[in-house]
């Protein structure tokens, strides 16, 4: 039986059109159908076609707001599913100036699903550490002074079901970036504040304002580089 389950999932994503559109959702934004048909270059009723597949396989849920209707990933541990499987793709040898800038973009700082990933995302993991905003003696705990921290930032704290922290393995830098509700909140403000930007697909830019806000969470952006 898990033979059977493992061969559905990889059918899942062995269409072509079905794993673009699951790359592209892994910017953790809601997108239309006619957004996921516009990435994968296919038509909108194929797309539909393919968002249906993914819903019934539990890849993707619909949102519905007002009259508009969003496809967006149904659960962060599909996509890290995604994420860990897209890493045999991005291994591939780059050819191109274009490809070539994209890669090192992406390296240095993406999001992974709803969190920062890459350079920036494991030194903001190692910087949280080594300040003391995170202990990690008995696994991942925000500690009292990184909840201040992190509410001067205007970084929400929330308890619910998802845990605050965890560590999620950085295909591109071999070491742990941080995971959880902390993490998707301060993607979350540092986009709001403009200390980031989106640079394309996935690719996450690093603006002036993100000098104070990324030293008081331990990282020195200058010490990693353009």
């Amino acid at each position: 039986m898990e033979t059977i389950a493992l061969a559905e999932v990889a059918a899942v994503l062995a269409d072509p059109s079905r794993a673009t559109m699951c790359l592209a959702l892994l910017d953790g934004r809601a997108w239309t159908v006619g957004e996921l048909a516009k990435a994968a270059g296919i038509a909108l009723s194929t797309a539909s076609e393919h968002v249906t597949r993914l819903a019934d396989a539990g890849f993707v849920a619909r949102v519905k707001q007002g009259r508009a209707s969003y496809v967006r990933i149904a659960d962060p541990r599909v996509a890290e599913l995604i994420e860990h499987l897209a890493q045999h793709a991005e291994h591939r040898p780059v050819t191109g100036l274009k490809a070539s800038l994209r890669v090192k973009r992406l390296g240095f700082a993406r999001t992974c699903y709803d969190h920062l990933a890459g350079v920036l995302g494991v030194a903001v993991r190692d910087g949280m550490l080594a300040t003391g905003l995170v202990d990690a003696a008995d696994g991942l705990t925000l500690t009292r002074r990184g909840r201040a921290v992190l509410a001067d930032l205007g970084v929400p704290v929330a308890a619910g079901r998802r845990p605050l922290l965890r560590d999620c393995l950085d295909w591109t830098e071999r070491r742990d970036h941080l995971a959880g509700a902390v993490p998707a909140a301060l993607l979350d403000r540092a986009v709001d504040a403009g200390w980031v930007g989106r640079d394309g697909h996935r690719a996450v830019k690093v603006l002036p304002a993100a000098a104070g806000p990324f030293a008081a969470l331990g990282v020195d952006l200058d010490a990693l580089g353009p």
